[in-house]
């Protein structure tokens, strides 16, 4: 089963693929994805770039407080693992393999036309005799 994806505020994104869905994210989907992965990319280096500042912050006043640290690490490991799974998802929806050619079995991707070995179409044209 897919885990739910986490908003900021952390309410789940809906998962692809759970019970009563299809397997294969919707192009709107998608586009939420991406949009969420650059909200994501923003948020972990602010947050990476806030953890340095503050490190360097405490340790020029030498009071380093390893339980803020340790809090703002989380968030940062929190947003990074989030970003790392939406990222996987993306991939796997770019470059999953869809099927192999009827003609020499050669794996596809979702998009394609044609083989990409033996340039035979991959979706096999019909004739309107045999449709009922």
């Amino acid at each position: 089963m897919p885990l739910p994806i986490r908003r900021r505020d952390s309410s789940p994104l809906k998962a692809i693929g759970g019970p009563g869905q299809s397997s294969t994210p919707t192009e709107t989907q998608i586009v939420d994805l991406e949009r969420r992965r650059d909200v994501l990319k923003a948020r972990v280096a602010e947050l990476q770039w806030d953890l340095g500042g503050l490190v360097y912050e405490m340790a020029i006043r030498d009071r380093i407080r390893v339980e803020v640290l340790v809090k703002r690490a989380a968030a940062l490991q929190d947003a990074d693992s989030e970003l790392n799974e939406i990222e996987r998802i993306l991939r796997l929806e770019h470059t999953a393999e869809a099927g192999a050619c009827a003609s020499c079995g050669a794996p596809h991707s979702t998009g394609a036309s044609f083989c990409w070995q033996c340039g035979q179409p991959i979706l096999q044209q019909v004739t309107s005799d045999s449709i009922f």
